[in-house]
C-alpha cells in the first residue's frame, strides 16, 4: 500500500525478498523458520530447505562442522553460539576462511535478527544458529 501526500509518497508494507527463509522464533526450546519449528541446531540458508546442524553443542564444534557450510558456498555466515556471545576457535574456522567466506558470530538472538535483515536485503546469507541450551 502506498499512501500519498502532500510531501511524498510513502510506502507502509514492510520490503520481504520472496521465496527466501525467514527465521520468525528463537526459544530456549526451538528455532521456527517459515512457520516450522526445528527442536535443534539449524543451518538456515537464504533459500532452500533447512538443515538439521549436528552440531551438540559449542564445546563439541569441530571443523567439519564449518566444512559443511562451506560446501554450500554462502557469501557470508551468521553464527548464532547459543544464549550468550562465544567465539570459535580461528582452526575451526579454515574451511570458511580458505573458501573466502565471511562469518559474523553473535550470540543466536541476535543472529536470527541478523539473518532476517540480510536476507531482506537479498545477500546469499547462511545462519548457522545453535539453541540456547546448546
Amino acid at each position: 500500500m502506498v499512501v500519498r501526500g502532500a510531501h511524498a509518497d510513502m510506502k507502509l508494507q514492510p520490503d520481504r525478498a520472496e521465496g527466501v527463509n525467514v527465521i520468525h522464533a528463537y526459544t530456549a526450546d526451538s528455532i521456527s523458520v517459515n512457520g516450522t519449528a526445528h527442536p535443534h541446531a539449524v543451518l538456515v540458508p537464504h533459500t532452500g530447505e533447512v538443515l538439521p546442524w549436528d552440531a551438540a553443542s559449542w564445546e563439541a564444534l569441530t571443523e567439519v562442522h564449518f566444512a559443511h557450510i562451506a560446501q554450500a558456498r554462502p557469501e557470508l555466515v551468521v553464527f548464532g553460539s547459543g544464549a550468550r556471545l562465544r567465539f570459535v576457535k580461528p582452526a575451526l574456522l579454515r574451511p570458511l576462511i580458505e573458501a573466502r567466506i565471511g562469518i559474523e558470530t553473535m550470540d543466536s538472538a541476535a543472529a536470527c535478527r541478523t539473518f532476517n535483515f540480510l536476507v531482506g536485503e537479498g545477500r546469499r546469507v547462511m545462519g548457522a544458529i545453535l539453541l540456547p541450551r546448546v
